[in-house]
């Protein structure tokens, strides 16, 4: 059987099973400056008046149980 008939056949089974597929694009973590990107960006909200209540509702409204450290 060819890789696409096995991916077709697969991808049948998931939709006979009530799934649907869905792309989403994400930023690349690889890509040169991401992590330079992400340190301007932490930077910027140091001392925000409203940083620790948005970090207290993530910390809410997260739902953690079984995840390992």
């Amino acid at each position: 059987m060819s890789v696409a008939k096995r991916v077709q056949k697969h991808r049948e089974a998931l939709r006979a099973m009530g799934l649907r597929p869905l792309q989403i694009w994400v930023p690349d973590t690889r890509r040169k400056g991401f992590a330079e990107e992400c340190r301007r960006q932490s930077r910027a909200i140091v001392n925000d008046p409203h940083e620790q209540e948005v970090m207290d509702w993530i910390e809410t409204v997260s739902e953690s149980d079984g995840w390992t450290a």
